[in-house]
């Protein structure tokens, strides 16, 4: 299937039909994981819990950095 970049305000981004949409359970809202492989681009739904413990534990070490570094020595 083909599609076309376009413009969107000051980015650029393609319309996924929606059969395509339709067929993987999508909707307007839902996160996409977007990654770059073998020369081309692959979107698959996101892991919403993965990337709030993801977050979580950026979080957490940002914060206690120094108390991680003492433990790491």
């Amino acid at each position: 299937m083909n599609v076309t970049i376009r413009k969107i305000g000051n980015s650029e981004g393609i319309i996924i039909p929606k059969e395509v949409l339709d067929r993987l359970g999508l909707k307007t809202g839902d996160s996409l994981e977007l990654q770059i492989e073998n020369g081309g681009i692959t979107l698959k739904p996101a892991d919403e819990d993965l990337s709030r413990q993801l977050e979580a534990a950026r979080y957490f070490m940002d914060k206690y950095k120094v108390a991680l570094k003492k433990l790491a020595e």
